[in-house]
């Protein structure tokens, strides 16, 4: 295994710079004040081939491996967490399912429109009362002659105001069946499919976070993805590729607070001389890097068993549960190493902390991985 950056990583990384540097960096903390989801920055992200990533070139995607998608979800995480995590959820989930699952009609209908972000992709599997246990999901899809009718909600849903198209995960069976979910296509605009609530947040803020709600909503029968009964398996292997999307997501953070921490460390001077000098501040620096390093080994680790087409279910929780993790320390110690201005607004460290949290909770939680990675060593 080797993860020397390629030449495509490279050359995405400094794009992604470049494209920060003009066109989010300038607006990202009047999103977050207004939680404005800038659907106009996804449009430039598509022209430039980064909201297909994975999707082969036939499709409308850029054809990359998920090296690459490591290093384009990262990068703008160091800039901003949530046009970061938008990306990644419309890359990884929405688009990836129909991806990876969908037939042939399905793919060329919908990946290149996905791909070049001319549509915005979400993805419904969480309820209110099923977060964690998905199994016990209460929305409902029933065949009536050629159609399927939903009824039910979804929340917690990535761009499920500003999405155009949705894959949603719904019940045709019994409940708690793991063969009694099914996985269909929904287009906004369709009767009877709704947006509710959005979501007011602690970080994330300029992603978009929604109810969906499904009121005797009728689709055509071939918007059923796979066949029946397949929907709860083909989430599982999705979230296999998703928790690198968060691990990623993760990581970028980390190197952001990382990276202000190191700049601010040898600017700021105490007692006449930076920071950096005192041992309390180059030890926390360097517990930080060091957790960095190992984020990111773990996350390229699961990229080449993704690409190999290996099972990766252990090694992909291990690396979101790790780097969520370390997410989260990392930005508190930078909040930390800034002081006072680390706890206002003048300064990106708040918001790495505040977005930070989110990686620990979305596509399943800390505790989840866990539960993952133990029943896959006593298996």
């Amino acid at each position: 295994m080797n993860f020397d950056q390629n030449e495509n990583q490279k050359m995405i990384a400094q794009m992604i710079r470049d494209f920060s540097e003009k066109e989010i960096r300038p607006h990202f903390m009047e999103w977050d004040e207004s939680q404005e989801f800038p659907v106009h920055v996804f449009k430039k992200l598509g022209e430039l081939g980064l909201m297909g990533v994975f999707v082969p070139e036939k499709y409308g995607g850029s054809g990359f491996t998920y090296f690459e998608y490591i290093t384009v979800v990262s990068e703008i995480a160091k800039v901003c967490g949530s046009i970061g995590l938008s990306v990644a959820a419309h890359n990884s989930l929405c688009t990836g399912h129909i991806y990876y699952h969908g037939s042939e009609e399905q793919k060329m209908k919908y990946l290149p429109k996905l791909a070049t972000a001319e549509w915005i992709g979400a993805w419904g599997l969480t309820e209110t009362g099923t977060g964690s246990d998905a199994g016990g999901m209460n929305t409902t899809a029933v065949l009536e002659g050629n159609e399927w009718v939903l009824n039910g909600s979804k929340n917690f849903i990535t761009h499920g105001k500003s999405g155009d198209v949705t894959v949603v995960i719904a019940r045709t069976g019994e409940k708690g069946d793991s063969r009694g979910m099914s996985a269909f296509i929904v287009e906004q605009g369709t009767k009877g499919f709704t947006a509710g609530k959005k979501e007011n947040k602690l970080g994330m803020r300029a992603s978009e976070t929604c109810e969906l709600i499904f009121d005797n909503c009728r689709i055509p029968a071939e918007n059923l993805i796979g066949k029946e009964g397949d929907g709860f398996v083909q989430a599982m292997q999705v979230l296999d590729g998703g928790r690198i999307s968060i691990g990623a997501l993760a990581l970028g953070i980390a190197k952001g607070a990382f990276e202000a921490s190191v700049k601010y460390a040898k600017e700021r001077e105490q007692f006449g001389k930076p920071i950096a000098q005192f041992q309390a501040i180059g030890f926390k620096l360097a517990d930080m890097a060091t957790k960095i390093e190992a984020s990111e080994l773990l996350l390229n680790q699961s990229a080449f068993l993704k690409n190999a087409g290996k099972n990766l279910t252990k090694e992909s929780a291990i690396a979101k549960y790790y780097a969520s993790e370390v997410a989260c320390e990392v930005a508190s110690d930078a909040v930390q190493i800034f002081g006072g201005y680390g706890y206002t607004k003048d300064f990106p460290v708040e918001k790495f902390y505040r977005d930070a949290k989110l990686c620990t909770i979305g596509e399943g939680t800390s505790e989840i991985q866990k539960l993952v990675i133990s029943r896959e060593i006593l298996k």
